[in-house]
């Protein structure tokens, strides 16, 4: 590897679970985690050195750990590095980190940063990993795979993690060497119909994921998991067609299995989802929790102002601040 040498690590934001596609849908959008490497030479005979000058900019500045044992960047980073029998960073490193997304409001912050872990941990290791291979990575640390998989992949996907068993369990070889199974995870990338617009209209207080989950039940009735699956189905075709249809859009984006019991952690969801519709306001195709919320992901073709506007007076009429940001669909993933 030549020296110095500078590299630019860029990751999407992404939205997961996009109405019925609780842990099944995911897309990206064009929010940029960026990472901005100076790889320096190394002193002679000195094989690891995890001399690393971490700095961060964003969301988060003031809170985000600059240690690399916790920051979840350069700790992703190590892991991937160990898990390929290389004990630390091959050469000393300046790190700048610039994150926009916001943190804990279901723009897959913690996933892009996963990500971004991954694939410093390739360049530093010269790996040469594939983005599938890197997927494994980003799923042996992230369970759920809807964020990673858009953040990575880019685009509209639908992902499930495989299920592991037997000697897959065990992520340790003899060595204590850590072991990452291959194809952990397996996606799809649908298509998203180019007139559609993402509007995400983000809160100014964080929902934890752990938090989410926890109000979500052990058991499901059965015609809400079928209620789901049969608006899921519906629904990834109906983003792909143009022009799209609102009212199909809208009915498919509707939800059972985990909405209806955030609303108790959101003031104002259920009065979002009530009030803004595609007949009160034109241009809307449909409207929902984006990932774990707070965030509101609204999908238009047009008019995105007001009905960004309209959903940010409902948080306004509860004492929320929010902040409002016209994103699109972007392809290309994580480069």
């Amino acid at each position: 590897m030549a020296f110095p040498r500078k590299v630019r690590i860029t990751v999407p934001c992404s939205s997961s679970n996009i109405g019925p596609g609780f842990d099944v849908l995911g897309v990206s959008l064009s929010l940029y985690l960026t990472v901005e490497l100076d790889l320096l030479e190394r002193e002679p005979g000195k094989e690891y050195c995890n001399e690393v000058v971490l700095t961060y900019s964003g969301e988060g500045a003031n809170t985000i750990p600059l240690e690399i044992e916790k920051n979840l960047i350069t700790k992703t980073a190590l892991y991937v590095l160990s898990c390929n029998n290389i004990k630390g960073f091959p050469s000393p490193l300046n790190i700048h980190v610039d994150n926009p997304i916001p943190l804990g409001r279901g723009l897959g912050s913690s996933g892009a940063a996963i990500v971004a872990g991954v694939m410093l941990g390739d360049v530093v290791g010269n790996l040469g990993l594939t983005k599938e291979r890197m997927l494994d990575y980003c799923l042996m640390i992230e369970h759920h795979p809807d964020n990673v998989t858009a953040a990575l992949m880019g685009g509209f996907v639908a992902s499930y993690l495989r299920e592991l068993g037997g000697d897959e369990d065990d992520v340790t070889n003899n060595a204590s060497v850590p072991v990452v199974p291959e194809g952990i995870g397996n996606y799809i990338r649908l298509r998203w119909a180019k007139e559609i617009k993402a509007i995400t209209i983000i809160p100014q207080f964080e929902v934890s994921t752990e938090k989410a989950r926890s109000v979500l039940p052990i058991k499901y009735e059965k015609q809400d998991v079928v209620f789901n699956l049969q608006r899921l189905a519906v629904l990834i075709m109906a983003l792909s067609c143009s022009p799209p249809n609102a009212d199909l859009i809208y009915q498919a984006m509707q939800d059972k299995v985990h909405q209806p019991y955030r609303t108790k952690l959101i003031p104002g969801l259920s009065e979002v989802l009530d009030s803004v519709k595609p007949n009160t306001h034109p241009g809307l195709l449909g409207i929902c929790l984006s990932g774990a919320g707070p965030t509101i992901l609204a999908l238009a073709t047009d008019n995105t102002d007001n009905i960004a506007e309209a959903i940010k007076k409902v948080f306004a009429e509860k004492g929320i601040d929010s902040v409002i940001k016209v994103l699109e669909v972007v392809d290309d993933g994580a480069q």
